[in-house]
């Protein structure tokens, strides 16, 4: 269950992110972080109300503003690299380094002792990952972006993993609130792109709406799996945002990112049967 969870996760993320990086191209990447946020603090507190808590305690609240903080900053940076990049590009380099730091903390720090067959689906995903993004052969508009929104995937991951399952899914509403705030000094510098037409600012609310969702799902599979396997699963989405990208946008692929989609496939079974 935990691993159908992180990969319903990872799909969730993967729409988000397609759908976000096509919106920032019409308004401005601060208008749809901002807002998104707003639309995931709605989601978020439903949620939390909806499914009931044994017990909430300050530290885990604390955890969800963290992990807040790291949404915030990765969102922020996301949209801004896919408003000037190619999303086959900017969303795997995001997530590469993120995946690697919290895989890294989560067995270092938190003692998580993958299989041998999860730690296989680990060492592939990162250079599966990596391919994605184009392996190294040369970096596109956009990249410097991601590589800062993978350090707020991290921790976005990491220290939402600690808070008690007892709490619900009150860390994630905390966590939401977090991301309004660390957001509200860069949307009051770009207030005037925050008017926008009923249509823009419905899509960027469900937008937001949808990353909370992906957020509560990868809370429950935290939950229910090691937290390195979780956020590894979790963090296959680029590969939906690639595929959507060419298929849709016609963006093209090289054989190095064909390489990585199979190789994110195996890390997909390797790590579920892990």
């Amino acid at each position: 269950m935990g691993a159908l969870l992180a990969l319903s996760s990872a799909v969730v993320y993967g729409i988000v992110d397609f759908t976000g990086g096509l919106l920032s191209r019409h308004i401005h990447h601060a208008a749809v972080t901002f807002l998104g946020q707003l639309g995931g603090l709605l989601l978020a507190c439903a949620a939390a109300l909806l499914l009931p808590a044994d017990a909430v305690h300050t530290a885990d609240l604390l955890w969800g503003a963290l992990s807040g903080v790291g949404s915030g900053v990765a969102m922020r940076f996301l949209n801004r690299g896919l408003s000037r990049g190619a999303m086959s590009v900017v969303v795997p380099v995001s997530a590469v380094t993120g995946v690697a730091l919290s895989v890294l903390c989560g067995v270092l720090v938190l003692g998580d002792r993958p299989g041998a067959v999860a730690w296989l689906g680990i060492a592939v995903t990162v250079p599966a990952l990596w391919f994605v993004s184009g392996g190294g052969g040369g970096a596109g508009k956009g990249t410097a972006d991601g590589l800062l929104a993978s350090a707020g995937v991290a921790v976005q991951y990491l220290a939402l993993g600690q808070a008690d399952p007892a709490s619900g899914l009150w860390p994630v509403a905390a966590g939401r609130v977090a991301a309004v705030l660390v957001l509200l000094p860069d949307a009051a510098r770009h207030a005037r792109r925050l008017k926008l037409p009923l249509g823009r600012c419905v899509q960027a609310l469900l937008i937001g709406a949808g990353a909370a969702l992906g957020l509560v799902l990868y809370l429950l599979a935290a939950q229910r799996q090691l937290l390195a396997v979780a956020v590894v699963l979790a963090s296959l989405y680029p590969a939906l945002p690639v595929i959507l990208g060419l298929a849709l946008l016609h963006e093209r692929i090289s054989r190095r990112q064909a390489l990585g989609l199979l190789g994110a496939g195996a890390a997909t079974v390797l790590l579920t049967l892990g």
